[in-house]
């Protein structure tokens, strides 16, 4: 009996810590550094093209910025695909008013991290 006990309690836990890594609409997010000179997992355009826009040379203007995630996206392969704006609500680059990103593997890249 114990350990069934001990059973269901473990995959309780397993079951709540999943559950809290998921995003929801509404949630807000701080976008940090780069790991590389460009984001991997937030789908920024190259620097090329804001050189390009004439906008910015560098990504220098969204870091530190809090987001709020506008929509949640699951695809076919099991990732989460988020819509994130800006919470002042200005726009990214001084012309994208949203930008899609990978959840979790902008999470385990600290390019995002969650705003408590």
């Amino acid at each position: 009996m114990k350990k069934l006990f001990f059973a269901f309690l473990f995959f309780g836990i397993c079951f709540l810590a999943n559950a809290n890594n998921q995003p929801k609409v509404g949630d807000e997010l701080i976008i940090k550094n780069p790991t590389s000179q460009a984001y991997s997992h937030i789908y920024f355009p190259k620097p090329n093209i804001l050189i390009k826009r004439g906008t910015v040379t560098g990504y220098k203007s969204v870091k530190n910025n809090v987001v709020i995630v506008k929509e949640v996206i699951t695809e076919n392969d099991g990732d989460l695909k988020v819509v994130l704006t800006k919470k002042d609500g200005s726009k990214f680059f001084g012309y994208l008013s949203n930008v899609k990103a990978n959840y979790k593997k902008a999470l385990e890249a600290n390019e995002i991290e969650t705003f408590d």
